[in-house]
Parts: C-alpha cells; structure tokens; sequence
C-alpha cells in the first residue's frame, strides 16, 4: 500500500509535517481526535489533504520529527536515551501515544526507560534534567520534573550526608565531610586547580555536585529547593545556601535579557547567609553576597537583612571592603556612598544598644576607617559635599581621638575641588571638632589657603581655649575625656569675615603659638606658688604646736611670718 501524504500539520503556525493519516492515528489517539473533527466540518481541506493545526508541541519541530519516525519505523528507528527521553516522553503524553492504541506505544517505551533511572550514572541524570528545560512546562505538569528532582537527590544521597544538606547552618557547619561522588573523584585534582572565588568554592565533600548542577537552568533548581523544603525564608541550611551563592556566582555574567527568573534563588540564598551570618560568614564575605546578588532583583527585605547584618558588625571590615562602585551609575559618585551611610547608621544604633565594654574600641576603630575611606572617595568629581558631610558626622564625636585624619581628607577634598564655593567650603570644615585638632594640624589648617580664614580663627582659638581650661589632676582629664566625648561640634559664629585674598600668616599663627605658650608657663608657675604656700602653712602650724606642748605661752602673732 501506497503510503500517501494526506495529513498536513502545521507546528505552531511556523512548521509544516506532511505526513500519512492512517499510519499517525494508528499511533497517536490525539491525531485521531483531530482528524475526525476535521472530516466531520470537511474543512480545512485543501487538494484532498487534511490540514492540522497543533500549538505548543513539545520540543517543537524536533519533538514531532523524532515521533514521526518512531511512527514511520513501526514503533522502532529511534534509539531512546537520557538526551532525547525529556522530549519523547513529553511528545507521548501530549499525542496520547498509549499502549490502548499499541501494545508497545512511545509512551509505554519511554517509561520503562525512566524506571532505570535510579540505576543512572550521576552525568546521565544531569543531562537528562538538562534536557528536560527545553520542555519544561510540559514535563512539569506530567510530573516528569519532579521524577528527575528526586533522581538527583538519590545521588546526592548516596555520596553525601545528606542529614548536613538538610541541617541548619548551626550544625551544619561543623559537619564532618562525607565520600565524593565516585564520576568526580578522578578530575577533583584538576578541578581543584581551577578554584573559582576564594569567597564560595567547593571545598567539601558534600559540595562535591555544585559544579555539575550549576549548568542547569533557575527553574530545575527552585524546584530542586523547593522540594527540599528550603524555599525563600524557609532556608536554613548552610550548603545549600553555599549552593546557591556558587551558583547566582556564574550566572552573573549569563547573557540573559532578565535575571528576575533567578531573584527567588538570591531571595533564598539571602535568607541563608542572614540565618548564619554571626556564625559562618565574614563582613567580607557578606559584603560580597550584597554585590553579587543585588544584580539579580533581591527584594527591599532582603536588601535591609542583609545590610543590617553587615552593618552590626561593620568593624570587621577594610577600606577595600567599603570601596563598593556605584555601577553604571557615575552622576552620583564612584562609590556607593549612600550604602556606606546606611551601614553606619546601623552600626552606630547597634553599639548604642549594647553597652558592652570593647564598644568604645569597636566604635574608635570604625572611626579610623572611615577617615581612611573619605580619604579615598574624595577625589572623586562627582562626590558632593552633602554626601561627604554625610559620612563624616554619621559617626559620633567619641568615634575620634583626634579629627587630624579627617581634616586630611577635607584637605584631599578641596585640592580635587579648586572650584568650590566659599559657602561649600565653610560648610564643609563643620564637621571638625577643632579641639580635637592637634596643635601641627591646626597650625597646618590655619596655613591653609583653600580654608576660610573665619574657619581658621576659630581653629586657633578653640585650641586657645582648650588649653586654657587643661585639667590638672587626672581625675579632671578623665572627666574632660568623658565630657569632650559626649559634646557635639556646635559651629560657632565666625568672628571674622572672609576677605578677598586674605590667608592667614605666619605672624598671625606664631603669636597664637605664643599665647599659649605663655598660657602654660604662667599656669606652671601659680601652680608651685599654690605649693610653696601651703607648705609654708603646714610648717608655721607645726612649730606653734610644738611650742604649746612645751608650755610656751606666746601667741602665734608674736613670731616671724613664715610665708
């Protein structure tokens, strides 16, 4: 018998399988629905052939052709393996290729093939689940997704302690390490040299299947995750939110139009790292976490977890560690001055609450940092002294011993800003605690010809008036300490005008330096005239006591005055 085509199926309005109808129906219950619906209107007729339309086939034009010639081959032709059984076992379903119709139809071939899947090598299962994206609605809803999920987990299971892969991170991260899976174990040497971040490598055993899963799409891993019971703030596990990380990690330069179809993975991933942050993560590396996954849509909540937990503890990191680019962003700085802010903040409201004896310390050092870090921003153009000012009084007056670093980054501003206003200028300098300036720094800044010289003047005479008022007892400097350290800078009024031109001189500078001299030199000496007299009245009372015990009866007007 001839075998004509008289069947037409359009795929999907775009290709075009002619084929034979008998021989198709013989097959696929699903065609002979459509054909006798068509011979019934007797349309969709043209020259005798029968036309089809069929939307949103499986596999497209390869799905259909490959069950096409199981159909054309009796059942046979094509050889049935962990590449292709995604798409023919999909195609089956769809064309209700049962075994009513054929003892030994497609879809009864194709699940016999995944019975043997626990008995699969663990590249076999990967690449069947990698093939099974092309397809994935479909073998989504014949549940085909969650059959290979469970085929992963098997093997995970079998070279892993899966009990740590579903540990929280408390106990997890103490875990001892288990055997690797026996494919990887012979190109772990070679895998181990090409190390990926320091941050998130592979390093244990029960890490051993990153790499391979990492090659999957985001919609095999969420329902990975979310058959394991980790999905979103469920998470709690330490490797698989090290998973995660080393995943979101390459696809960061994945050339994808949009990353939101991963933003459920870094959403899950932050719920991780902030569920272990105290206990197995570095400032560093959660510094990190926040740069890599911000670029995947990470919502407003997990944004604020994870800088409220860099920010509590935001004095174990370096300048480097600050210097975060703005992105593509340049109008408004370099860096992203605005997150520092924000961690700061955090920072500064997490020592206040706790009143933990190295607070002051933690706090101190943060301040040195942050005098570092504008330090290192303020050349940038872009930087405005709003901002500037921003980071610089987002730290108490206590967080410095002394302002000296911070006026050196006012200096570096103003030498990278020629053009600055007068008003920006003076407004800039308001950060200082002039009496925590030393007096080389102040000498420094009243030399200065890019400072206003009002600024200047009241440089010199808060250092005046430090002095001044210099306790003499350590009781007093420890209450001075104190005092000084809960006083905020109020800018006083400047008791000088700016004049074109006007720099203030050497002269000028030198007789403040004499004032205090002097100051110090008069103190000094009242000081052991103070002495001197009290010495000389302990002495005049001890000789008129010594008199009246002989039985002397002289007043004490009547001998030579002493002091």
């Amino acid at each position: 018998m001839s075998l004509l085509c008289d069947l037409q199926i359009n795929i999907d309005q775009e290709f075009t399988f002619f084929v034979n109808q008998d021989l198709m129906s013989e097959y696929s219950g699903f065609l002979r629905k459509l054909i006798k619906q068509s011979n019934k209107k007797k349309k969709n007729h043209k020259n005798g052939r029968t036309i089809i339309q069929v939307q949103n086939f499986p596999g497209g034009p390869d799905g259909f052709d490959l069950v096409s010639r199981f159909c054309y081959s009796n059942g046979g032709g094509i050889s049935i393996d962990v590449s292709n059984v995604s798409i023919l076992y999909c195609s089956s379903l769809f064309l209700e290729m049962t075994e009513i119709l054929c003892s030994s139809n497609l879809s009864l071939q194709t699940e016999k093939f995944l019975e043997g899947m626990f008995y699969w090598s663990w590249n076999d299962i990967v690449s069947c689940l990698k093939s099974c994206e092309r397809v994935f609605l479909h073998a989504d809803s014949y549940g085909l997704v969650d059959k290979l999920v469970f085929g992963v987990l098997a093997k995970i299971a079998q070279n892993s302690d899966m009990s740590q892969v579903f540990a929280s991170s408390s106990t997890s991260s103490s875990a001892s390490a288990s055997s690797m899976s026996p494919e990887t174990a012979k190109n772990r040497s070679d895998s181990d040299k090409r190390s990926t971040s320091r941050s998130f490598s592979c390093k244990t055993s029960n890490e051993w299947w990153f790499d391979d899963m990492s090659s999957l799409g985001p919609k095999v891993i969420e329902r990975l995750i979310k058959n394991l019971g980790a999905f979103d703030q469920d998470n709690d596990s330490l490797v698989l939110t090290r998973f995660l990380l080393h995943y979101l990690k390459t696809k960061v330069h994945s050339k994808s139009n949009s990353k939101l179809e991963y933003s459920g993975l870094a959403n899950t991933a932050v719920q991780g790292v902030i569920f272990a942050a105290k206990t197995s993560f570095s400032c560093r590396k959660i510094l990190w976490v926040l740069r890599v996954l911000s670029g995947f849509s990470i919502s407003k909540e997990s944004r604020t977890g994870l800088e409220r937990v860099i920010g509590e503890m935001l004095d174990q990191a370096t300048l480097d560690d600050l210097l975060i680019p703005t992105g593509g962003k340049r109008d408004k700085g370099f860096y992203d001055v605005d997150l520092v802010v924000r961690l700061l903040k955090v920072f500064v409201r997490n020592c206040s609450s706790t009143k933990e004896e190295d607070e002051s310390l933690r706090i101190r050092r943060m301040g040195k940092l942050i005098d570092e870090y504008l330090r290192e921003i303020s050349p940038d153009q872009n930087l405005k002294v709003s901002k500037f000012l921003e980071v610089a009084e987002s730290l108490p007056d206590s967080a410095r011993d002394w302002f000296d670093g911070l006026f050196r980054a006012i200096d570096i501003y103003l030498e990278s800003h020629p053009n600055l206003l007068s008003e920006d200028r003076t407004k800039l300098c308001r950060c200082l605690n002039y009496k925590k300036l030393t007096l080389e720094t102040c000498k420094q800044l009243a030399k200065n010809p890019k400072i206003p010289p009002n600024i200047a003047v009241q440089a010199l005479k808060s250092q005046q008036l430090s002095n001044e008022t210099l306790p003499h007892s350590r009781e007093d400097k420890i209450k001075l300490n104190k005092t000084r350290n809960s006083r905020k800078y109020v800018e006083e009024k400047p008791i000088l005008v700016r004049l074109k031109g006007f720099e203030m001189s050497d002269k000028l500078v030198d007789g403040f330096e004499d004032d205090i001299k002097m100051n110090l030199e008069k103190r000094h000496w009242n000081k052991v005239m103070d002495n001197s007299q009290k010495v000389c009245k302990e002495k005049k009372s001890e000789v008129v006591s010594r008199l009246v015990r002989h039985g002397h009866t002289h007043s004490s007007s009547n001998f030579p005055r002493l002091c």
